[in-house]
């Protein structure tokens, strides 16, 4: 069992305050963000078909949960895992102007985590996707992004502050950028993991750049699926990739922590060197890839922002089962009831 156990913990507000304050939390977040980036709400799909493209197998391993659709003479569904590739095409199919994007509520299973603090098997995402011009796939308009993003957070962190005068602002005011290489330039003897505890530790908050893409010894600092962010780009600075994650130091378990990933998606010409690379070609022929390849669908900027991990960051909390209600094991959940973590 993989469980962090804070040395004398104790809530900072009460299950009831906790269960009040996420809704208005999420209301001012989901607020800011349309606002930023000009977004408008859509409704999300909780299942797509088998064999169209369009459900994300994250780092190429997890399956997802299926069933057969009765009614249907027994198509495959899938529960999705995220919405990476379907926000791209709704662009297109709601005709949104370049400029302005969509965001959606974004549930998801993902049975294959490995449960703790911060894994759950239930995933809840404001899931954003921008519409924009074939040359702004550049790393200033990533940066510009994650800016946008980054100040939301502080918003609402300080938001959270005037409901309760204990729950203090810890995070820093700017966000510091790296480059996954030149991450593992500086701690070459390190995991990936053991990169992130160190660089978040020393600055607080980071962007790591460039996730999917082969390091000096051959692997990638975390896996990406090769369809839908651009991590195989040199950029000017000569590093490659055009995607990342926030990542920042929970001061409550000391370990670092990732609230969202987001990246400017492939065009045709990186999406078959990617599938390339990662020895997927066979995908070209499924809905999503078809349509991309046949010039269907608009350049954009997207990401997916975790909600409970905002709100588990935000709220100083140990436990993401402190702000979600989902399955745990049972010497976890006895765990955490003796440490006085409460979990929903």
């Amino acid at each position: 069992m993989r469980l962090i156990i804070p040395e004398g913990y104790k809530s900072l507000i009460t299950l009831k305050e906790t269960e009040k304050i996420l809704q208005i939390l999420k209301d001012h977040f989901e607020s800011g963000l349309s606002s930023d980036f000009r977004l408008r709400r859509v409704t999300a799909p909780l299942f797509v078909l088998q064999g169209t493209g369009i459900n994300d197998d994250l780092t190429g391993s997890e399956k997802p949960v299926s069933f057969l659709i009765s009614d249907m003479r027994d198509q495959v569904a899938e529960v999705v895992q995220s919405l990476a590739k379907w926000k791209r095409m709704m662009l297109r199919d709601y005709d949104i102007q370049i400029g302005h994007g969509i965001y959606t509520d974004m549930n998801a299973l993902r049975p294959d985590e490995e449960l703790d603090n911060i894994h759950s098997l239930y995933v809840d995402q404001w899931d954003w996707e921008k519409a924009i011009y074939p040359e702004e796939r550049t790393l200033d308009t990533l940066k510009d992004a994650v800016v946008k993003v980054w100040q939301n957070i502080k918003r609402t962190e300080f938001f959270i502050h005037t409901f309760y005068a204990e729950i203090i602002p810890t995070l820093p005011e700017e966000i510091t950028y790296i480059h996954s290489e030149q991450l593992y330039e500086m701690y070459p003897d390190l995991t990936p993991n053991e990169r992130e505890n160190k660089i978040a530790e020393k600055y607080g908050a980071v962007f790591i750049i460039g996730i999917g893409c082969n390091l000096p010894d051959g692997k990638p600092h975390d896996k990406r699926a090769p369809d839908y962010d651009d991590w195989s780009t040199e950029t000017v600075d000569g590093y490659r990739g055009l995607n990342g994650d926030i990542i920042v130091w929970n001061k409550v378990l000391d370990c670092a922590v990732e609230l969202t990933s987001m990246g400017v998606r492939v065009d045709k010409n990186e999406l078959m060197t990617q599938l390339e690379l990662t020895g997927d070609m066979d995908r070209v022929e499924l809905l999503f890839h078809r349509r991309l390849l046949n010039d269907e669908l608009p350049s954009s900027i997207g990401g997916g922002i975790g909600q409970t991990r905002i709100a588990m960051q935000l709220l100083k909390k140990a436990h993401i089962g402190e702000v979600q209600s989902a399955i745990w094991p049972g010497e976890m959940v006895d765990h955490c009831k003796r440490s006085g973590i409460q979990l929903i």
